[in-house]
């Protein structure tokens, strides 16, 4: 889809968001190896090979032709130390271009607003290239996730996904 390229790199005041690639897998596998990362979302830490091949397939992209999948690693730019990710699939519908967001900042990195100007940029940047709408699927519990989608622009829209996740929505 025109717009979303899948190589651009985001930069905030402190943050660059650049695109993931099969060789992050290292350094992330040590940001993600935190059991309390997945109290919400599920799962559990990745083996550096397991992530190694889970980004190799998102970077080679989404199987259906209608939908894009971009997806960064989040770095502070004062030494580039790896914080986390963020990621948007990027869908066409009637209505226009959806984008489905969603973030995670490695629990020695949070609370310190790396997330909220991660996702703030990430829904800025898809806005300028022409996304209509933008949805986060966040679990109702997670309430430091409602937060950072708040900061970001998105609102609570008393929806529920089939997993049981709210959908937080910038129209």
């Amino acid at each position: 889809m025109e717009g979303f390229a899948t190589t651009a790199t985001i930069t905030t005041r402190r943050l660059t968001l650049v695109p993931l690639r099969a060789e992050d897998a290292n350094a992330l596998a040590r940001v993600l190896d935190d059991e309390r990362l997945y109290e919400f979302i599920g799962g559990r830490p990745r083996t550096v090979a397991a992530l190694r091949d889970r980004y190799a397939a998102m970077a080679a992209g989404s199987p259906e032709p209608e939908e894009v999948w971009l997806n960064w690693v989040v770095r502070r730019r004062a030494d580039g130390q790896v914080l986390g990710t963020v990621q948007a699939t990027i869908g066409s519908r009637s209505e226009g271009h959806t984008a489905d967001v969603a973030w995670v900042i490695g629990v020695d990195y949070q609370n310190q607003g790396y997330a909220s100007e991660a996702a703030e940029a990430l829904v800025d940047w898809l806005r300028e290239r022409g996304a209509e709408t933008v949805v986060a699927h966040i679990h109702p519990g997670h309430h430091a996730s409602g937060r950072v989608a708040s900061r970001a622009g998105l609102r609570a829209t008393g929806e529920y996904d089939d997993e049981g996740e709210q959908l937080w929505r910038a129209p």
